[in-house]
């Protein structure tokens, strides 16, 4: 990965979430400024020098239209990242995801890194290896709003030319914790190199992903993604014996299903 800026100005969406933190610290090397962006601005962490942060909501066209000006490239990972009703996915992460796209047309930007989710295949059967070619199967209303988000990636490339890499993201935490991660873990390193061969690799389409690290057990084929050249340099392997010990006796939710406690979460609003 390189040593020098590769943009001169990054936009991170969602900048105040659990993985826009992290991402925060580690796309700060790829642009010389980096523009943050979330609903909520974090008291706790205040622009340093290298950063500029702007305040926007997702869902205000106009504001997302000024917020990509002078943008080069976007990692978007902002939005709602948990299953709700569908109303309060809707503005974030369906339109605004919209508004993501139509900025990036508009300004010229083209390339975006679009954090979609493996649960978009979340009603897919824990064992069946998938590549990116497999059926959707959401397993939530969440899901769906990812899988519409990988369609607005493929329109506006085959319209537009913008290009994406859609990672479908598996259980980014600093460590996996159950049996479904054995699976489905991504460390934060893994996601960091997803990322930058998605912002550097020329031609890439739109090219969907999945987004987890060197775990033997794992129900995903990256071959169609090959060119990115993602090589994972951490494994699910180091926390086996101990996932396996803290889980005897815990329900494993949505067991049968890829997408695991998802295929369970409401209706709602009933």
């Amino acid at each position: 990965m390189s040593a020098h800026p590769v943009f001169q100005r990054i936009l991170l969406t969602g900048a105040a979430g659990a993985l826009g933190r992290q991402l925060r610290q580690r796309l700060a090397q790829y642009s010389t400024v980096l523009r943050l962006s979330d609903i909520q601005v974090d008291p706790l962490y205040p622009a340093q020098p290298h950063e500029e942060i702007v305040q926007c909501d997702l869902a205000d066209k106009t504001a997302v239209q000024q917020l990509a000006q002078g943008v080069d490239a976007i990692v978007h990972f902002g939005g709602v990242s948990t299953e709700q009703a569908f109303e309060n996915i809707l503005a974030a992460n369906i339109c605004g995801t919209y508004h993501i796209y139509e900025a990036a047309r508009v300004h010229g930007i083209r390339r975006v890194i679009f954090a979609s989710s493996n649960h978009v295949v979340g009603f897919h059967r824990r064992g069946e290896i998938l590549d990116a070619n497999c059926a959707r199967k959401p397993d939530s209303y969440y899901g769906l709003s990812k899988s519409y988000g990988e369609d607005l990636a493929t329109f506006y490339y085959d319209r537009y030319g913008i290009e994406t890499v859609s990672i479908r993201i598996g259980s980014a935490f600093p460590e996996p914790n159950n049996i479904r991660m054995l699976s489905t873990w991504l460390s934060y390193n893994d996601l960091e190199q997803i990322i930058y061969k998605g912002l550097t690799t020329p031609n890439v389409g739109h090219t969907v992903i999945f987004g987890a690290s060197d775990n033997p057990d794992t129900w995903w084929d990256n071959r169609l993604a090959a060119h990115l050249g993602y090589q994972p340099v951490d494994t699910v392997e180091v926390y086996r014996e101990q996932i396996l010990k803290n889980s005897v006796g815990q329900a494993d939710s949505g067991a049968a299903y890829q997408g695991g406690g998802f295929t369970e979460l409401g209706p709602f609003g009933n």
